[in-house]
């Protein structure tokens, strides 16, 4: 597992209260969204870490020791195959957490979890994490609703991948990516290839042809959104299904 280097002076002067008060891309909406007293029960437990690019949250099969809010970056759950190469099923970013299994009662998983983009996180150990989710049933159910919109995201990639031409995919992707780390995105082919579960040169004929239809500008490991209501009109109804759930049981986030 990669190192991870301290972020302990990005937020040592912060508090629960003054959570609320940061902008929006710069801390956690499930943090944000908790109460007082469910803050208090996680605060002292949570370590602040810098998270890198490759930095890996979860390995496959291995017992998971931590979960992260993420503050920022862009973290990838994998499904590992040595013979077709692996796939991405999920992405998380500031607006949820890293360690569904263990919010399950499962305390491993087949998947592999890392970062595509590296960001400020904050974690916390499994034993004081599931003590906390024992003692408040408020802090259970968010926790919960979240993972309902994960899986929910889960599934639709699932179905994307099955209905979906590559061109509606990666319009979904982009927009996924942007939902969590802004617009321009630094994302090369490698990782849209692993995104999408696609060869790279059905990438680069998608994205010229989304380029193409001036929805967006792409360049050398970089994609930038011209047409953001035009991009999500060519997903066919591939994107915002999780985003909608995730707004009607979390908050805004969008």
């Amino acid at each position: 597992m990669a190192v991870m280097r301290s972020a302990k002076s990005y937020f040592d002067d912060f508090t629960m209260n003054q959570l609320s008060t940061l902008p929006a891309g710069r801390s956690n909406l499930l943090l944000r969204a908790l109460s007082q007293a469910d803050g208090d029960l996680l605060w002292d437990h949570l370590e602040p870490v810098a998270l890198n690019r490759g930095d890996v949250c979860i390995e496959s099969q291995r017992p998971l020791t931590h979960v992260y809010f993420l503050d920022g970056g862009l973290g990838s759950t994998v499904m590992p195959d040595e013979v077709y190469g692996s796939a991405e099923i999920g992405a998380q970013g500031y607006e949820g957490l890293i360690g569904v299994p263990v919010i399950l009662g499962a305390m491993q998983t087949p998947h592999k979890t890392f970062m595509q983009v590296g960001g400020p996180a904050r974690r916390i150990a499994v034993a004081p994490l599931l003590r906390a989710i024992d003692e408040s049933e408020s802090l259970r159910k968010l926790l919960l609703r979240y993972v309902h919109v994960f899986q929910l995201q889960v599934g639709q990639t699932a179905y994307a991948n099955a209905r979906y031409n590559v061109e509606e995919r990666l319009a979904r992707w982009i927009l996924m990516s942007a939902d969590r780390l802004g617009s321009p995105l630094s994302l090369t082919h490698d990782f849209l290839s692993l995104m999408l579960g696609v060869r790279r040169p059905s990438v680069t004929d998608a994205t010229h042809i989304l380029e193409g239809e001036r929805l967006i500008k792409a360049s050398r490991g970089t994609i930038e959104i011209i047409d953001r209501a035009g991009l999500a009109k060519r997903s066919n109804g591939c994107y915002g299904v999780s985003e909608a759930e995730y707004e009607r049981l979390i908050g805004p986030w969008r």
